[in-house]
């Protein structure tokens, strides 16, 4: 082997071992920080308490939890059909120069700010959902109350900000399938909507399963966005319209101003959004290992 290879070959070495030393470190201060509180609260009391009252000295995070999870939720129910939807617009019904100002307009999101989509749901989503989402809603229930702040908010800013990661891995990965594979498609009798639901979607699969990974994390952890509309009530939302709170908004709008055991459990915070990502991540994974890959 040359020298210079063997020079790269443990450059390469060192930085995937400086990137799992961070990990690992990472993990350890925000453990290290996080449990004792969990542990003096009690952990089971901690996950599934339903009140979080820092200055009482009430740590429940269940709310927390559950705004956390809807939002994303919501922002997959929403994304992942207009994301797909768009990625075999792009890769399957328009020609090339259209196509490639399309993407570019679509990447151009993932570089906007997210206090900036922010912004644009307290301008437009918020007003929205008040003004007329909600008066919709109370024709079928006339009790129903929002101030547009809510759940719904959340999930329809963090759908457009999850849009770049889907469309660009699932465009790419729908136009790297063969083309043998439409070409014997379409000579069998097929049409192109039979070709691209049951010949090329399942042939890309596996990047598709991937791009909705990475959009699942990016929603999760999101601060910024979710934490100017959401409404910031650490409540269970009982209805898409209702106020709440999310992990990580909760994590940024306190920790300026916490005492060190609201600190501390404010790191415990961070314990259970770590350990959820890992959950999610896995059972995606799962999912992808099962029905992931090319097939025929």
């Amino acid at each position: 082997m040359k020298t210079s290879e063997k020079v790269i070959e443990k450059l390469i070495l060192i930085c995937a071992a400086v990137s799992i030393a961070a990990v690992a470190l990472i993990t350890i201060f925000i453990f290290s920080s996080g449990f004792p509180v969990m542990k003096d609260y009690g952990i089971i009391n901690f996950i599934t308490g339903t009140d979080w009252s820092p200055t009482s000295g009430i740590y429940g995070i269940l709310p927390l939890i559950v705004g956390t999870l809807g939002v994303t939720i919501g922002a997959l129910i929403i994304g992942i059909p207009t994301g797909l939807g768009c990625a075999v617009f792009l890769a399957e019904m328009v020609s090339r120069r259209p196509a490639r100002l399309f993407k570019a307009a679509i990447e151009l999101l993932a570089g906007i700010p997210s206090v900036v989509y922010g912004f644009f749901g307290l301008a437009v989503i918020v007003p929205a959902i008040r003004d007329y989402i909600l008066p919709l809603v109370q024709k079928f229930n006339p009790d129903a109350t929002s101030s547009g702040f809510s759940v719904l908010a959340g999930a329809i800013i963090l759908a457009i900000m999850i849009l770049p990661t889907i469309v660009s891995i699932s465009e790419n990965s729908i136009a790297a399938v063969p083309p043998e594979f439409r070409e014997a498609s379409l000579a069998l009798g097929a049409d192109k909507r039979e070709t691209i639901t049951k010949v090329i979607l399942p042939a890309a699969k596996s990047g598709i399963f991937s791009s909705i990974i990475l959009a699942m994390g990016r929603a999760i952890g999101e601060t910024m966005a979710v934490l100017l509309i959401t409404g910031n009530m650490p409540q269970i939302a009982t209805s898409p319209l209702d106020p709440s709170a999310t992990l990580t908004g909760t994590i940024a709008m306190e920790m300026s101003y916490a005492t060190p055991e609201h600190q501390s459990a404010l790191f415990a915070i961070g314990i259970v959004l770590f350990v959820i990502i890992v959950i999610l991540n896995s059972i995606a994974q799962a999912i992808m290992r099962k029905f992931g890959g090319m097939t025929a």
